[in-house]
Formats: structure tokens, sequence, C-alpha cells
């Protein structure tokens, strides 16, 4: 049975594949639209096994909230070019709805979900490299929940964020919070929530710090502390000066609006940026 441009058309539309591939995967399997589909796929599988070791460090993060759930995902591949595809970005953009329709607990489980053509996540992305020839995957997914939520998604697609609130919001004042997330990436909402870790770096490099500027030695944890201090006002979201007023923190910001609201919860994602 001949290949039709007709079938051509519907294999491109069912796998995202170019006209040659959907053709001579159709006269492979001999017009078997199933077979056609697993031979594209192999190729992409084929593709991705090559190109395994390659970085892919381009792509498209995208994030939505709705309610109490907000979810960012990013979909990353190996050029900028392929990141502004319209496909790549509508199949980053499908991959979020499903994340906001079933809200799976881990990017394994996001993985599995199925699109709606009952495809896995997975499988749309192994088909996808077989179109573009470089190596994708989902790099990131992260989600909050709280009373309310809100997301940024910041211009060229590399960087958003995801914020929860307490108690319900006004939009611009949420919007606000979401950019300072994205433009000073704060590494906790509150220092009570700063890794151990982290607090012991911080202090060991103030400790080093003092002692190679000639500070006694009786007074390197005093100094140490006031330096970690100084880090908790900088790097804590709540503690941070607010961008669009810096004689206000975040907090003092929130509590303008409402004396009992205060950020549960943030994602920041970001590609190729700081």
């Amino acid at each position: 049975m001949a290949v039709t441009m007709a079938d051509i058309a519907h294999l491109r539309k069912m796998s995202g594949a170019g006209m040659m591939d959907c053709k001579n995967a159709l006269e492979e399997s001999s017009n078997d639209f199933e077979k056609a589909m697993e031979i594209i796929r192999k190729k992409g599988q084929a593709v991705a096994a090559k190109r395994s070791d390659r970085e892919a460090s381009e792509g498209c993060v995208l994030a939505a909230h709705d309610g109490e759930f907000a979810a960012v995902v990013a979909l990353k591949c190996e050029t900028d070019f392929v990141a502004k595809n319209a496909e790549f970005i509508a199949l980053t953009k499908s991959i979020l709805d499903v994340a906001m329709t079933k809200k799976p607990a881990t990017l394994v489980d996001l993985q599995a979900a199925s699109l709606a053509d009952g495809r896995t996540i997975a499988n749309h992305i192994i088909d996808r490299i077989g179109v573009t020839g470089e190596k994708m995957e989902l790099g990131f997914y992260e989600f909050v929940t709280g009373a309310s939520t809100i997301s940024y998604i910041h211009p060229g697609n590399k960087l958003a964020t995801v914020v929860a609130f307490n108690r319900d919001i006004e939009y611009q004042v949420a919007r606000d919070v979401a950019m300072q997330v994205a433009a000073m990436n704060p590494v906790a909402v509150t220092p009570d929530e700063v890794s151990q870790k982290v607090i012991d770096t911080e202090l060991e490099i103030a400790r080093d710090k003092a002692r190679q500027s000639g500070k006694p030695e009786a007074l390197i944890d005093r100094i140490a502390e006031g330096a970690l201090q100084k880090f908790y006002k900088e790097s804590t979201l709540l503690q941070q000066e607010f961008v669009k007023d810096p004689k206000l923190t975040v907090l003092q910001y929130l509590q303008q609006q409402d004396p009992a609201l205060t950020t549960t919860a943030f994602k920041r994602v970001t590609l190729n940026l700081d």
C-alpha cells in the first residue's frame, strides 16, 4: 500500500517527527501506524543513547499557579535554537499542564504521567529527541502548596519561580514577591530554614576572613556570628530588602497588606542564569 500525504500528515501529528522520518517509518512498517511510531521512538532512543554524554544546559522553564498549588518545570536541551522552537515550548507547556492537573509528587512520577494521546511524558521527550537530534531531559519539576500561590516566568523562559502564602493575597503583592525571588535568589524563607551545612560554611568563611585580616582570636566567633546575621539579611527571603522599596524588608512589605500575611515556601528554577 502506497504511503499517502494524508498518512504522513497523520503520523506527523501523532509523533511531531519530520515529514521524511514519517514517510520512511510508514514505508518500513507497511503503513502500520503503531509500528511506525515504534520506529520513530527507537530512532529517538538511539539518538539519546548516542548523545548521553552531552550537556543539556539550554531549555525552557515555565510555571503556573491555580489556587493552592503552583508548579514549575524545565525541559532541557543542548542549544538555544531548539529551546526557542515553538514545538519545544509547546511540549514544555503540555508537561506543565499535566503537572498542574495531576499534581505528581516527584519528577519521576511526572515523567510517567501521560499526555492527551496516551503516551507518557518520557516517551514524548524521546520522540522529540528523534526529531531534533539533540539530547533532551526533563531537568526540573518543583511545586509549592499553600492557602494561596503565585507563579512568575521571567522573559526568555530561562527562569521561573513559584511562591506560597499562608492566606489570600492580592495578585500584584504576590507577584512582587515572586519577582523578588527571581531577582534576589534567596536560599530560604527564614533563617530557621537555612540548612546547618550552609550555616557552618558561612561561619567558617567568616572566621577565615577575620583571621586573614588579623583580627584577634578572641573576637573571631563574634565577628563570624555578625557575618552570619548579615548573610541571613541578604539571603533569606523575608529578611531581604524589598527590591521595589529598599526601606522595607519583604516581610514588612507583606505586613503592610495584612499583619498576619507571610510567605510559607518558594521554588526557583533557572537555566544559564545566576
